[in-house]
């Protein structure tokens, strides 16, 4: 695959485990990537910097949705434009659903998917401008069906994907290319907080479901995040592309 050389990335969720990753596989391959998190996440600045040259952080709250808006606005502004935008943040809790508060339905909604609606809608116009633009929105394979605890993440997940259908129908006449990454279950410190004593038996879970009998790890999902945003995947959009060992 080509080298992304010269191209802008902003990755949202960028200090979570899959973020990371991505941000230090896709500055590898010589993007500039900017790190979108929240503004108070403990010694941001310097764990970004970890990630290697190329990589810096931005802190936004995307609860704040139309706060968010104007800050990425002025971001790309000041970047000359963002080529590849990556909406990989999200909130996961695992509960019954009648223990889920409205509020915390409403925040997983508005971090999972509507903010992906918002930053696309702001960084889509200066990719319509150039002709091109990547945009790479994550989903899960908790959309199977098969996953108990996981009703407000798991609408969120199936709204990212319907957005993600119809944006690559819109946007594509523009050269811009949408598609969906939907990850099985990644070794991660959202797993190990979910599930905290439980994780030998999550693990065991896991791997009985899987086809592939090793667990998925963060680079994994980076690796196919880099092929969707090369120009190995020109002529692709409106996919959903599962990375989940064969669930």
């Amino acid at each position: 695959m080509a080298s992304l050389s010269g191209k802008t990335v902003l990755l949202t969720g960028g200090l979570g485990t899959l973020g990371r990753a991505q941000a230090t596989k896709l500055a590898g391959e010589g993007a500039r990537v900017i790190v979108l998190d929240r503004p108070e996440s403990d010694d941001a600045d310097s764990r970004a910097a970890a990630l290697g040259d190329g990589v810096t952080f931005f802190g936004c709250d995307l609860n704040d949705l139309a706060g968010a808006e104007t800050a990425v606005e002025g971001l790309a502004r000041d970047v000359g434009g963002v080529d590849i935008l990556i909406n990989n943040a999200a909130l996961i809790i695992n509960k019954p659903h009648q223990d889920f508060t409205l509020t915390e339905y409403e925040d997983q909604i508005r971090v999972n998917s509507s903010a992906a609606f918002a930053l696309t809608r702001v960084c889509a116009a200066e990719m319509k401008a150039r002709g091109y633009g990547k945009v790479v929105n994550f989903t899960s394979v908790t959309l199977t069906g098969q996953w108990d605890g996981y009703v407000p993440y798991v609408t969120s997940k199936g709204a990212m994907l319907g957005l993600t259908k119809s944006m690559a129908r819109e946007l594509g006449p523009h050269g811009i290319n949408v598609n969906a990454v939907s990850p099985g279950a990644i070794v991660s410190e959202a797993e190990e907080r979910v599930f905290g004593d439980r994780l030998l038996e999550y693990n065991d879970w896991v791997l009985n479901r899987q086809c592939l009998k090793s667990r998925i790890m963060p680079e994994n999902v980076a690796d196919l995040v880099h092929f969707l945003v090369s120009p190995a995947s020109d002529m692709i959009t409106g996919q959903n592309y599962l990375i989940d060992g064969g669930w």
